[in-house]
Order: C-alpha cells, then structure tokens, then sequence
C-alpha cells in the first residue's frame, strides 16, 4: 500500500468511540519520513494487519498502537477507512518497556531461556506505567459494550488493567510467542501481577494446547483460582477461558503471487544465480538467537565436510532479516553468524559458487515468493517459536505439490504441519540425517506430504484464525 500524506483527523463512528479496538504494540501502519522531512503513512506489511483490517473497517474498529518512532500528535486519524490511535513512547521507554523487559525479560523466559533473561525493577516499573497507557487509551476508544482484542506479550497487562476502567467490555487477549512452563515462568519476580493481568480478558488465546495449560497451571498455583479444561473461575464468579488459537496466513494472496509468472521467472533466475545445483535448501529467519541459525549452518558445515553433500549436489540460501540491532546480544549473534558463514564457505566453496549464499536484509513479498519457489528444501529450525509463519508460507507457495519442508519439532507449526520432516535442532546429527533424507526423498513421498499439508493450510488460514478467536469472544 502506498505512503498516505494526509490522512484524516476523524475517528470511527459519530461518537468517536468505536465496537472493535485491536490494541497492540505497534500500529498497523508504519511512519515514513520523505527526503524533504514530510510525514506520510503505509500499511505494515504482516498476516494480522491483512486478516483483522476488514473486521475493524465492517465494526468501524480502531487500532491502538505505537507508531514507532517519536510522534508530538496522538489525535486518533482515519486511513483508508480504518481509525488508528496513535500512543507515544518516550525514548525512555523504548529502552526500558521494549527493549528491557519486553525482550530482555520476557522475551528469553517465554523462550526456554536460550539466554538468560534479566530482571531489573525500573524495566518493570516502566512496562506498568506503559501497560497503563495503552490500557487508559483503549478505555477512551472503546464504545459501550466493544469488544478490545490485546495482543502479544509487551501488553499483558492491558486486560486487567481495561477491565477496573471499562468493566462493560468484552476483553480478549492472544500470545503470538510462547507461554512457558512453571518451572521457567516462577523465576520472574513480578510473576502473579503478569497472570492476574491476564485473567482480566474474557478469552486468553494461545498457539498451541500446550500453551494454554501451561497458563491453567500457572493460574492455579499463583492465584488459587479453580481451572477446569480450559475455564477458569474466579473468585467473583467471573470466568475465563484459554484457548488454542494457531495462527496462520494469507493464502489467497500469497498463492496468487507465487503463481505469477513473474515470480516463477524469478524464481528460475535464483537457481541460476546460485549456481544451479540439485538441491537448494532456504532458510529465512529473523535475526534472533531462538531461530536455530547456528545450528543449521553447523549442521550443513558438517554435511560438506564429511563429503556428504558438494556444492555441486547442494547450497544453502540464508536469509537473516536485521532484528533488534541495539540489543547486544543480537550485535554478538551477527558477528558469529557472520564468521561461521565466512569458514564454511572458505572451505567448501568455489569462486562464483559459495556454499552459503548469506544475506543479512530484508526482502520484497514478492521476492519471498520467489525464493520460495527457488527452493527444494525449506529448513525451518527455531529452538523455540510460537508458531513460525515462514513455514506456512513455503508449503503455501509449491503450488506444484513439491518441495520439502524441515521443521523444528519445538515451532508450534509442528502440532499441524505433521507431515513435515521433524527434527530436533539441538539433536546436530539427527538435524545432518534429516536434511540428507529430505535431499534424498522419494518424489512421491515428497508430494504426498506436501498435498497434505497444503490442503490443510489452505483451510486454516488467517482470515478463519480472527474470525474463530472472534467468534470464541463474543459467544457467551
């Protein structure tokens, strides 16, 4: 969508108050800066701004968020017929409540420790006063009886925090990352504050089943409260459900575009470009220590250096979007991924042709599509991850039912994507064997598993993940 320079200064319905508020980090929209310092808006480019933009726009919804960088006017305007609601962070905050406790804290605990987490009472003290922010502005958007739909773990607050200021509310909240055990979850100080803010939704959705009786458990422990299956009462007689409610995609736009000619041109030229080998494996990820990066390049080093796998049989296409790069643990990261890409492809590549082909950017949809195409084998191996969309999206793009897919058993892709080759990440030899059988895979196999996957997440996309949660809310 392009930059729009003069959006509206009108919020949705005459009242100015709206019957759907989705409250979130971010925005739906990102702010862009021109060469001569105008200000314009565009449309973020992701599933959930895809799949909920035409429920806000049929309940003249608002989205709540932060805009991303410094704003002076927190006027709600209107854009393309959907109100959003700016709310400002000082640079402060960004530091302390995002960069702090949402992913110095939260982020490595709700991820199986890969790193350790740290705790420092000013980042708390900070995500309090943020969480009451956002939770203060939803309760001014709101009309009577709207139903505010929270999401991910930087707002976990939120719910409680509405439901003191907007007891008539329909509140529901959803975890797009992890939700950890008990074991790992009682290290944070602030522990019981974090389940009672989520008790204050009506519905707490979750990826997985896993998840969710993670959070029952939880809910028993901390606050005493009585949880059968997936209810929980409290002690005012109020109940609250926890549900799984995976996440998926948009198909119908991904599929069209992976079957453009165009795109199949493309697709063609990036064989070539890397040399045309039988196999091309991808890996595309977000910069991040949960992603399995290094465990990848070490598993497929080790196929090369044992002489299982050439250049000519094999390369490697590594995409890593930049994530977070302020943060020094992902400053380190960088630097290792960097250094294990420069020996591999020193000792098994050839001029012209390196047995990695690394790229620390980001990429067009289009040229995802692409790449998608491109590749024989999609390795998607995170330690630890809430869903994992990149998944989806390659099974969504081999419209030719073939390609396969190599998938972490720990993405909560995993519990639907069961005909993927499923390996342990942390497990090198059993992650070196499943990408030779994968490489070495029957053709029909291969299409069997990948018909079945396609099938089902054709079925399940985006648009029937938002109205199912939605549906789940606001049905007493």
């Amino acid at each position: 969508m392009p930059a729009r320079k003069n959006a509206a200064r009108t919020p949705a319905g005459a009242s100015g108050r709206s019957d759907l508020v989705v409250v979130a980090n971010r925005l739906s929209v990102d702010r862009v800066v021109g060469r001569d310092g105008s200000t314009s808006w565009r449309r973020s480019p992701g599933g959930l701004v895809t799949a909920l933009e035409p429920v806000l726009r049929r309940h003249r919804g608002a989205w709540i968020g932060w805009p991303g960088g410094p704003i002076q006017d927190t006027t709600p305007f209107e854009l393309d017929g959907l109100t959003l609601v700016p709310v400002p962070l000082t640079e402060d905050e960004v530091g302390e409540y995002y960069e702090g406790f949402s992913n110095a804290t939260l982020w490595p605990l709700y991820h199986d420790v890969i790193v350790a987490p740290e705790f420092h009472r000013e980042w708390w003290d900070s995500y309090v006063q943020v969480n009451q922010r956002f939770a203060a502005r939803a309760a001014e958007i709101a009309a009577d009886k709207a139903v505010v739909w929270v999401h991910d773990y930087q707002l976990q607050l939120v719910p409680q925090l509405l439901r003191v200021l907007r007891p008539d509310l329909r509140i529901g909240f959803f975890l797009h990352i992890p939700f950890p055990p008990t074991e790992l979850f009682m290290r944070l100080p602030w522990r019981r504050r974090i389940i009672e803010g989520l008790l204050g939704a009506d519905l707490v959705g979750f990826q997985v089943p896993g998840a969710a009786a993670n959070f029952a458990r939880l809910v028993r422990t901390l606050t005493g409260h009585k949880t059968h299956r997936d209810l929980v009462t409290l002690s005012d007689g109020r109940t609250v459900r926890a549900r799984a409610f995976p996440i998926s995609i948009d198909t119908d736009e991904l599929s069209a575009l992976a079957k453009s000619p165009e795109t199949e041109a493309r697709a063609k030229e990036l064989r070539a470009e890397v040399g045309n080998p039988r196999h091309v494996l991808l890996g595309v990820d977000r910069m991040d220590y949960t992603k399995g990066i290094r465990q990848r390049l070490r598993a497929f080093g080790e196929l090369l250096q044992d002489g299982h796998v050439t250049v000519d049989d094999a390369v490697l296409i590594q995409v890593a979007t930049p994530s977070r790069e302020r943060v020094e643990q992902y400053r380190v990261l960088r630097d290792e991924i960097d250094r294990m890409v420069g020996n591999i492809n020193g000792d098994h590549g050839r001029i012209g042709t390196p047995a990695i082909n690394y790229m620390h950017t980001s990429f067009s949809r289009k040229e995802m599509a692409a790449l998608f195409l491109a590749a024989d084998i999609m390795v998607v191996t995170p330690l630890r991850d809430g869903m994992n969309l990149v998944a989806k999206e390659y099974v969504t793009c081999r419209h030719s039912e073939d390609g396969a897919l190599v998938l972490s058993e720990f993405a909560g892709a995993a519990a639907e994507l069961k005909q993927a080759f499923l390996v342990n990440p942390y497990d090198i030899n059993g992650l070196k064997e499943t990408l030779l059988a994968a490489t070495h895979a029957d053709s029909r196999d291969v299409t069997k598993r990948m018909r079945a996957m396609r099938k089902y997440i054709l079925e399940h996309d985006i648009g029937r993940w938002a109205s199912g949660f939605l549906d789940a809310l606001t049905t007493p």
